[in-house]
């Protein structure tokens, strides 16, 4: 079984006659304890494309130390990762490789660099005694791991690279500001900052087999909001149309964009997302589920939004795994939703009304349907759908499927694909509401709620091209959204409490205290279909897409 441990670190570079400073009186700095020195060696495993090193992940498998065992390392954030390990075995560790294999995919992890240390360990302690912070003096000696790619048959025909380095990593709860104080001791000493992110990043440039570009500690990483694991969506920079042939990316619109430039760097951002947060969801970090089934659905959506910019018959494949991943993602979230919704309704039912076991029952029912449910979830993430729907969204990230269109100037195109949105919300909530009370107005309405999402989503991808005009649309439209979903929920509520009211009935119950939040749900949804027609008219009004034109 793997454990996590949170470590947050300043990594630094100095020369060989550089000597330490002493720390003690910095901050809250009482004494140093001098706690020994460790012989380590550890051998790096990822990728023939160091597909792992370049989002910033380091896996090895450690010998020697307090330590010894696999650890594999997921940026968090600027000089924050978390360290997951697990025993020491010959290969690596299955717990581990699921936790990366949205990076791998399908290839195999093989070693390509080795690692010999010798630390020497410092504890900075306060006046109590109590350790603050760990200091780390390296001296390294690195080389290219047998069978790496440009190591020759063992590595041998390579000297290698040395060098030293100072790790400072606070402990227990301590405060970052003391790293920030101890930095500054440090550079008084002529010590400086890391240039590399890892051992790993410095090891593969220095012996030849680095990618250009590696990140350094004090950056968020390659993927500018760095997440891999936390559970936080990441973007990583820019892209750059390309036009492979699809179209030359010539125009120039609002800041010298192009319509491909917007709608890849949109469609960048969620693809990082999913490929990002699948360690998180695996992990069962919080709210990992939700922000993962977000970006798939954000993703989807642009793919029909900007069909003029992307083609549709390499993307409307990816698009259909988009949505039977979402609806894999959305099992037990909507369950957890629904559940929270329910009991937070029975919370407010006065004693006098709670007539028989409402809150077992709830329970009961919401039990059963989360059994297996994390199960199947890891199921599918590492199933062979799974796996074929991330090579489609690596594939989609180097060789972009772009149109004649994504050359052209952004505002013009993109206005266009936000406007056709919004045409059909309009189409839809006007049928909405013209339709009958009863199930015909439900469905209408809760496809005027997609369509909400959908324009929604076009604008929020069109800002970087049109400004605040689309910041105010997307909100707007996400009022409309959030509307049509409290009715949508109440729907599926109303759905549920019938089913809980007639197994407590047959269990001999009552059902009664359902069938009163059943009517509370009915009034919350006909109080929602009377505010849609005045809040319509508000967001349909001709001057806000007038504002979007360029």
């Amino acid at each position: 079984m793997a454990d996590t441990v949170r470590e947050i670190e300043r990594k630094y570079e100095v020369d060989n006659d550089t000597q330490l400073p002493d720390l003690a009186g910095i901050g809250p700095v009482a004494a140093v304890a001098e706690a020994g020195t460790e012989d380590l060696d550890a051998l790096y495993y990822d990728t023939t494309g160091l597909s792992l090193a370049a989002d910033g992940i380091t896996l090895r498998r450690r010998t020697g130390g307090r330590d010894a065992g696999w650890h594999l390392k997921l940026p968090v954030a600027p000089g924050v990762r978390d360290e997951v390990r697990a025993p020491l075995s010959d290969v690596p560790p299955p717990e581990l490789t699921a936790l990366v294999r949205s990076r791998a995919l399908d290839q195999e992890l093989v070693p390509v660099v080795r690692l010999r240390t010798r630390r020497t360990v410092r504890v900075l302690r306060d006046a109590a005694g109590t350790p603050l912070a760990e200091v780390a003096e390296d001296a390294v000696h690195a080389w290219p791991a047998a069978g790496a790619v440009g190591a020759g048959e063992s590595g041998a025909g390579r000297a290698g690279a040395r060098w030293r380095e100072i790790e400072v990593e606070l402990l227990g709860e301590g405060d970052t500001g003391l790293l920030d104080e101890i930095g500054r001791a440090l550079a008084a000493a002529g010590v400086r900052p890391a240039s590399a992110a890892s051992k790993l990043a410095r090891a593969l440039t220095e012996t030849g087999q680095g990618r250009a570009g590696a990140a350094a500690p004090h950056t968020a990483g390659p993927d500018g909001r760095r997440t891999d694991g936390s559970g936080k969506a990441a973007a990583k920079a820019k892209p750059r149309v390309k036009s492979k042939g699809k179209g030359k990316a010539a125009g120039a619109g609002k800041k010298g964009q192009t319509a491909g430039d917007v709608v890849l760097r949109y469609a960048h951002e969620q693809v990082r997302a999913i490929i990002e947060l699948e360690p998180a969801v695996r992990r069962d970090l919080p709210d990992s589920v939700h922000q993962m089934r977000v970006a798939t659905r954000r993703l989807r959506s642009a793919f029909r939004s900007y069909t003029k910019v992307l083609d549709r018959a390499v993307t409307r494949p990816i698009g259909v795994e988009l949505k039977w991943l979402a609806a894999e993602l959305g099992v037990e979230r909507d369950r957890e939703v629904l559940t929270g919704r329910l009991q937070e309704a029975l919370a407010g039912v006065p004693g006098t009304l709670r007539l028989g076991p409402v809150d077992a029952r709830l329970r009961i029912w919401s039990e059963r349907r989360r059994a297996g449910a994390r199960d199947q979830l890891l199921a599918v993430l590492d199933g062979p759908r799974h796996l074929s729907l991330l090579k489609s969204l690596h594939a989609f990230l180097e060789e972009p499927p772009l149109r004649k269109a994504a050359g052209r100037p952004a505002p013009e195109v993109v206005a266009g694909a936000v406007l056709k949105d919004y045409r059909r919300l309009a189409r839809r909530t006007e049928a909405a509401l013209a339709a009958p009370a009863g199930r015909e107005r439900d469905e209408a309405l809760h496809g005027a709620r997609k369509a909400a999402k959908r324009t929604r989503y076009a604008a929020e991808a069109a800002r970087p091209a049109l400004g605040r005009p689309a910041k105010k649309f997307a909100k707007r439209t996400k009022r409309v959204q959030q509307l049509l979903g409290d009715h949508q929920d109440s729907v599926v509520a109303r759905a549920t409490l019938r089913e809980l009211a007639t197994q407590a009935q047959r269990a001999g119950e009552g059902g009664f205290t359902f069938g009163l939040l059943y009517g509370r749900e009915e009034a919350l949804a006909a109080d929602r279909e009377r505010a849609l027609p005045d809040l319509w008219r508000k967001v349909s009004r001709r001057k806000h897409r007038a504002a979007l034109r360029p």
